[in-house]
This record gives C-alpha cells, sequence and structure tokens, in this order.
C-alpha cells in the first residue's frame, strides 16, 4: 500500500526535474525551383555547403548565401519539389561515408551505394571540402608508384603524392591507362579511388567487372555519376572521391586517385553557376574555375614523416577537342599539375598503344621518382627516341642516308615498339628493365619490327624460367648492379639465339 506522502515525494521529484525541450529547427521556404536548382527564403543562419532537407528526403546543398534567399543545388530530380515547400536546415557539412567499408564499393557522390550490395557500414564522415595539407605538412616526392606501362614507367615517371594530368582526345586511350595503373597496384599496399563524372551506366558496370576480374576491385572504390544525373552531383564528385582518399592518407596509407574526367566536371560546375545567376567569364565559365580546380588537386601531397607519410597520388584526365591543348580547362589544369602525359590520336591509329606522344608529355618530378635501376636504362632510352625523331623527321625528305643514320632509325622503330603494350597487361618493374636495357643495347636492332612484341611477351617468360635470380634482384635491391647487367647480357644473348 502507498501512502500519499510517497505519492506527493514523487510528483515533486517529477516537477523539479522536469526540463522543457524545445526542438528547435530552422525552417525555410521554397520561392523558385527548376533545373535542380532551388531558391530558399528564410533560412537566414545556413553556411556554405550546408545540407539541407527537401520533404521528400532530398538533399540539397547550399551554395549562394544571398541578402534574402539562398541558392540550394538540389542533389537529385527536382520533380516532387514546388513552390511553397518547406525545407530544414541539418546543420551539417556536405559529407561522405569514409574508411575499409567503402572498399570495394559502387557509390554516387553521396557516399550512398549504387551496387545493389547492401548498406555502406560506415560510422566515420567526412567532409568533402577540405584544406589541402600546408607547404610545412608535405615532403617532395621521391618514392615511385608504378604504373605497370613501360612508356610511363621509363619516361614519365609518376611518384606517390604527385598530380599528373592524362590528356587527349576523345578515344585515345586515356580511361585505359587509368585503368592499368588501378590493377597494377595490386599487392602494392595502394588505395584506389576512380572517380568517373558523366560517364554511362554501362561503362561503369564494365569497368566494375574488369577491375573485378583482375582482383583490383578489393582495393577500390568507384564513385559514379551517369551522364544523365544532375550536374550539382557530377560537381560534387570528385570532392567525394578525394575526401574518402584524404581519410587513408592521413592514416599514414598511399592512395590513388583517378578524376575521369575534369572536362565533364567544369561542363557540370558551370551549368550549375549559370543557374545561380553567377557572372560567367571566358568560354562561359564562372570566374571562379580555376579556383575549383586547384583545391581539388593541391589536396594530393606527399605528407611528411611527422603526419604519418601518407600520400594521394593524383591522375587528372582531361578531353581535349581536336587536340586543342590551348583551350581554356585544358591551360588551366595544365598549370595544376605536375606534369602530363600527352595521347595522340594519329599514335593511336599508326597501332602505337598506349598512344604517349612521348616528345610533348613530361614529369615535373622527373627521375627522382624512379628506381636506380629504371634510371639506368631510362636515360638512354629519352636520349636514342629524342634523335629518332628528329631523324625521322628529315628521313621522310630524303632518299638515300648513310648507314649510321639507318642505323639510327632502325633501332628508333624497335623502340617504338618495346613501347607498345597490350591493354590490362601491366608489367611489374622487374620485368620492365630488362625489356628497355636489350632494346637501348642494340639487342634488337637485328629482330624483324613486326615481331618486337612477340620478342618482349617470349623473353619475359624465359627469363623467369631459367634465369629467375635477374628480375628477383631487381625486384629485391630495385638497382641493376655489374654482375645482374652480366647475367642479363648472357639471358639476351642465350634467348636471341633461339629465337
Amino acid at each position: 500500500m502507498i501512502n500519499a506522502d510517497e505519492i506527493a515525494g514523487i510528483i515533486k521529484q517529477r516537477i523539479a526535474t522536469y526540463a522543457t525541450g524545445t526542438n528547435e529547427a530552422e525552417i525555410g521556404t521554397v520561392i523558385e525551383v527548376g533545373d535542380n536548382i532551388a531558391r530558399i527564403y528564410g533560412l537566414d543562419n545556413a553556411q556554405s555547403s550546408e545540407l539541407v532537407e527537401f520533404p521528400n528526403a532530398l538533399n540539397g546543398i547550399v551554395l549562394n548565401l544571398e541578402e534574402d534567399s539562398v541558392g540550394v543545388a538540389i542533389m537529385g530530380p527536382d520533380t516532387d519539389i514546388k513552390e511553397g515547400d518547406k525545407v530544414r536546415r541539418t546543420g551539417r557539412i556536405a559529407s561522405v561515408p569514409v574508411g575499409e567499408a567503402v572498399l570495394g564499393r559502387v557509390v554516387n557522390p553521396l557516399g550512398q551505394p549504387i551496387d545493389g550490395k547492401g548498406p555502406i557500414a560506415s560510422n566515420e564522415f567526412r567532409t568533402i571540402e577540405n584544406t589541402a595539407p600546408t607547404v610545412i605538412e608535405r615532403q617532395s616526392v621521391k618514392q615511385p608508384l608504378q604504373t605497370g606501362i613501360r612508356a610511363i614507367d621509363a619516361l614519365i615517371p609518376i611518384g606517390k603524392g604527385q598530380r599528373e594530368l592524362i590528356i587527349g582526345d576523345r578515344g585515345t586511350g586515356k580511361t585505359a591507362i587509368a585503368i592499368d595503373t588501378i590493377i597494377n597496384q595490386k599487392g602494392q599496399n595502394v588505395i584506389c579511388i576512380y572517380v568517373a563524372i558523366g560517364q554511362k551506366n554501362s561503362t561503369v558496370a564494365s569497368l566494375q567487372q574488369t577491375l573485378e576480374k583482375h582482383g583490383a576491385m578489393e582495393y577500390t572504390t568507384i564513385v559514379a555519376v551517369s551522364a544523365a544525373e544532375p550536374a550539382s552531383l557530377k560537381w560534387i564528385a570528385p570532392f567525394a572521391g578525394c575526401a574518402m582518399a584524404e581519410y587513408f592518407m592521413y592514416q599514414g596509407k598511399d592512395v590513388l586517385v583517378i578524376y575521369d574526367d575534369l572536362t565533364r566536371h567544369a561542363q557540370a560546375y558551370r551549368e550549375v553557376s549559370l543557374l545561380l545567376r553567377r557572372p560567367p567569364g571566358r568560354e562561359a565559365y564562372p570566374g571562379d574555375i580555376f579556383f575549383m580546380h586547384s583545391r581539388l588537386l593541391e589536396r594530393s601531397a606527399k605528407l611528411s614523416d611527422e603526419k604519418g607519410a601518407g600520400s594521394i597520388t593524383a591522375l587528372p584526365i582531361i578531353e581535349t577537342q581536336a587536340g586543342d591543348v590551348s583551350a581554356y580547362i585544358p591551360t588551366n589544369v595544365i598549370s595544376i599539375t605536375d606534369g602530363q602525359i600527352y595521347l595522340q590520336n594519329g599514335l593511336f591509329f599508326q597501332g602505337i598503344r598506349p598512344a604517349v606522344d612521348v616528345g610533348i608529355s613530361v614529369s615535373r618530378v622527373g627521375s627522382s621518382a624512379q628506381t636506380k635501376a629504371m634510371k639506368a636504362v631510362a636515360g638512354r632510352l629519352k636520349l636514342d627516341l629524342a634523335q629518332y625523331r628528329e631523324l625521322a623527321a628529315f628521313a621522310k625528305l630524303a632518299s638515300d642516308l648513310d648507314k649510321a643514320t639507318q642505323q639510327q632509325l632502325n633501332r628508333g622503330d624497335k623502340m617504338t615498339q618495346v613501347l607498345v603494350q597490350p591493354q590490362l597487361a601491366p608489367q611489374p618493374l622487374e620485368d620492365q628493365v630488362p625489356v628497355i636495357f636489350a632494346a637501348t643495347r642494340g639487342y634488337l636492332d637485328t629482330i624483324p619490327t613486326n615481331r618486337v612484341g612477340e620478342w618482349v611477351q617470349r623473353f619475359g617468360a624465359f627469363l623467369h624460367e631459367k634465369y629467375a635470380a635477374v628480375p628477383d634482384t631487381i625486384r629485391q635491391t630495385g638497382a641493376l648492379s655489374a654482375d645482374v647487367e652480366k647475367q642479363l647480357i648472357e639471358a639476351i644473348e642465350d634467348f636471341n639465339k633461339g629465337f
């Protein structure tokens, strides 16, 4: 039996501890909507890049902060949103899930899975816009990031923390280089993030299958936004991919990010900006287009040892029109990156694939990101190819050439063929060095040009079978010692007898 005093005591205690919780949410009203852009009245305290929520659970990102309204980019179809709808502030700056949970997945720019493999179990988020590491927090690029492509690893070396632009016309094999590079990172402790901007869903699906077939999907995340989706989603895609990469970089890991491609990204940003009534500049791009790409690419870095020595290597891709490298976006991105791999239509149709124009392509990090073994053979290759290009231009005009010139042209032809490589067959360093060594030392001069590809393939297998110590030593030491060189010459001569 409870007596009255006890009841009174309980009531008094409840009254004393009663707290009125007011549920405060800032609500605005849609005053205009169209083309995936909404103007909202009443969100006076909204922050730039903040997420707001529309009635049908769609999100938007605040872009324009005007005197009496805010301009919001809608992250999805705007068909269900109408004038007068209520919009709620979330107080959250646009962010994406990060961590191990996103590896092996295909996600959209908001970090939501689109591969049908269920939700992503990540409890860590990272804002898509972050400040780049400062000068003090970085160190110089000095470790190689092997692409597995002979033409690039020997002549245009890429280092961890570098930003190397892949530029060329449509259909010259830009994406192919990026995919080969991802496949070549297997077992190298490099995490890969591939951002597909405005590509067909079928293209992304076949890319995912290719990576799965080569066992590369387990360390890769694909951030995909199709051509049919709103421009606002295409605009945030590379920033979302970069945020996922930064999480790993600050944990001391090495990451490779591919932005495919920044031309479409710039076009999407131009569309969003014009719809928000921002003033247009050159080629109708907004004035801050350079700033947008520079703040994205500047986030790639090799961190200092105090910061954990992680790195993000970026391979942005730019599509040119009829080889015009001097258009607005190509020149912008060329000036931000540390070099470019230039792919040429003419070479592609001659069957020289990857169609890398080694004359114009450049890596501003240079040989500081190469192993000793590759440095030893690549220097000679560069020189020979440069002389060959010069002579080839004259040889077209001359009818009779002296023996030395013919000899040099012949060797140049062989070297050009040595740099031809089939797609989806990246080669480790220890297989590249012997092949380039053989070419530069003239051991291929007697091989018919049309059989050089066959020679390269069969020699690789022969070396691993009969002289396995040579590639093993190169892999372990990263150098080409006098002993290894002697064994290598012996192996080449032995192989050429039976070829």
